[in-house]
């Protein structure tokens, strides 16, 4: 059973680092800076190898992408200035600017590219996100210093739009070549941004790239960032994070708490902004591999059981939208029609695991079969839980109960989860991640990214199945878009007829700034970008 921490002081020695850093009373919000309160920190900076979505908003003051995305979905210039892909889609070649540099000094160029691409794809680089959106990458060729020929053992359409991530951003090869303890601290890019330093569990402070004048088509500023310096508080708990952007110690603060939104947009002197994050929904995935949830009639009556959807909305006040399909609604692919493939019936549930054999009551009420009472082990990490998801897990954990299944809700670290995840050693894990496009799917549901001891993969479900792997192989061969969304709803309407993943909530970045903060964009995965951004004097 999880039970809520004390959290008054991890507030109060939070608040405190933020006052040290900013100084007594309200800060003075000074032109040239602006200080984000952050309610995540990296576990590794480095975006190629780091297995948090979170890494694509922390280094994207510091990395550019060869090609942007612009609000239509269009692929748009960035480092690369064109590009052309060969008619078998297997060979991508890209002509790149002559003008860049890295902030160290060193020349990008077509070697970096290949560099850059070949570092995701090392197996010694232990990437857990970067290198599965490019999973087919046999490598590249450099024809001359502007021009590189990226190479795939198999077609596969999504790779542009994956380019335009944080997760593909350019790194100096200077940099690559200081190995992975270096690269875990601290990462070297051409972006308008240069990491100063970063403080473990405290803060990560950016300053003015002076030389940078090479920004994505998409942008509406030319030259230099407009500040000096960036500064990411990190301040994981909510209260805290809040009160440093009501009392002026923040400019911005992730995460506006559900509970406070309301609070935040009747202050005359601040704003909230929200944007939906396309990908995967935050989603429960039943191990279908082994333990009870190999049951179909157990998956099922677990997903049906359990009303979500009104937890969802008790729970984040009608922020944060109920998800009825693994993808989110502004994914590319999304299938409008996985919403009527759901319904709650919890006594349909209880019929359901009579069939499966779990007729028998232990004396707290939980079904038994065979002297064996219903478990579902489930491995959280509260540690690294966001947007009130352990409170979320306590009434999933209740409303479990009332179906008669032992809901166990693990806590633990990040070194004790991934053995567990790695051998399949659970029931049941929670999911969430940032793509954007609908291929977000097969890092879901293919075979290949089951995860082994060796290999992690996001097929946290271990499902396998012929017909899906074919399905997402096929989307991968062609650019036809009406032909890729037709793969990717039969996708998502077998995965959920089978009960192979529990949609839980659609994700959004809540944003909360002082109307004095300007400019602050979004990149396609719904993170704030500061390379516009600028703050006026109060």
């Amino acid at each position: 059973m999880i039970r809520r921490r004390p959290a008054a002081l991890a507030a109060l020695a939070a608040l405190a680092l933020v006052l040290s850093s900013a100084g007594c009373g309200a800060r003075q919000a000074a032109a040239d800076t602006l200080v984000f309160a952050v309610d995540d920190e990296p576990l590794v900076l480095d975006p190629h190898a780091s297995p948090q979505d979170s890494a694509a908003l922390f280094t994207r003051p510091v990395l550019d992408s060869l090609v942007s995305l612009g609000p239509d979905g269009r692929v748009e210039p960035w480092l690369a200035t064109a590009w052309s892909v060969s008619p078998d889609r297997r060979t991508y070649t890209f002509t790149l600017r002559e003008d860049v540099r890295f902030s160290d000094g060193t020349r990008f160029d077509a070697a970096a590219v290949k560099a850059n691409l070949d570092h995701i794809a090392d197996p010694k680089t232990q990437s857990r996100l970067a290198a599965h959106y490019m999973e087919p990458y046999t490598g590249s060729t450099v024809v001359d210093a502007r021009t590189v020929k990226v190479h795939f053992a198999k077609p596969h359409a999504p790779f542009l739009a994956a380019l335009s991530e944080a997760f593909f951003g350019m790194q100096s090869p200077a940099s690559l070549r200081r190995g992975l303890d270096v690269l875990a601290r601290h990462v070297v890019g051409s972006g308008p941004f240069v990491i100063e330093r970063f403080v473990p569990h405290q803060e990560i402070v950016y300053r003015r790239n002076p030389g940078y004048r090479w920004g994505p088509a998409t942008a509406r500023h030319t030259g230099p960032a407009r500040l000096a310096r960036l500064k990411f508080t990190i301040l994981t708990e909510d209260s805290v994070r809040l009160g440093a952007l009501t009392s002026g110690q923040a400019d911005a603060i992730a995460s506006v708490p559900p509970v406070t939104v309301r609070r935040v947009r009747a202050n005359p002197r601040l704003r909230v902004e929200t944007r939906p994050a396309p990908g995967g929904v935050y989603m429960y995935l039943p191990n279908v591999g082994r333990g009870v949830f190999t049951d179909r009639r157990v998956r099922e009556a677990f997903r049906i059981g359990i009303d979500h959807p009104t937890i969802v909305r008790r729970l984040y006040f009608g922020l944060f939208s109920p998800a009825f399909s693994p993808l989110g609604t502004s994914t590319p692919g999304y299938d409008s029609g996985t919403r009527a493939r759901w319904r709650f019936d919890r006594a349909a549930a209880g019929r359901l695991l009579d069939e499966a054999g779990w007729t028998g009551r232990d004396r707290q009420g939980y079904r038994t079969k065979n002297g064996r009472r219903l478990v579902v082990r489930w491995p959280f990490q509260r540690g690294t839980a966001r947007e009130q998801r352990a409170e979320l897990a306590e009434l999933v954990q209740s409303e479990a109960r009332k179906i008669g299944i032992d809901l166990r809700v693990g806590n633990v670290s990040q070194a004790e989860y991934f053995p567990l995840y790695g051998s399949g050693d659970y029931d049941l894990v929670d999911y969430v991640g940032r793509r954007i496009d609908g291929d977000m799917l097969r890092n879901l549901f293919a075979t290949s990214f089951i995860s082994t001891p060796e290999k992690f993969g996001q097929n946290g479900a271990r499902y396998s199945d012929r017909q899906v792997d074919g399905w997402l192989a096929a989307a991968l061969a062609t650019d036809d878009r009406a032909e890729r969304a037709d793969l990717y709803a039969r996708v998502q309407r077998k995965v959920m007829d089978e009960s192979v993943a529990f949609p839980v909530y659609e994700p959004a970045y809540v944003l909360g700034a002082s109307k004095t903060v300007h400019g602050i964009g979004w990149s396609p995965l719904a993170y704030p970008t500061f390379y516009e951004a600028w703050v006026s004097e109060r």
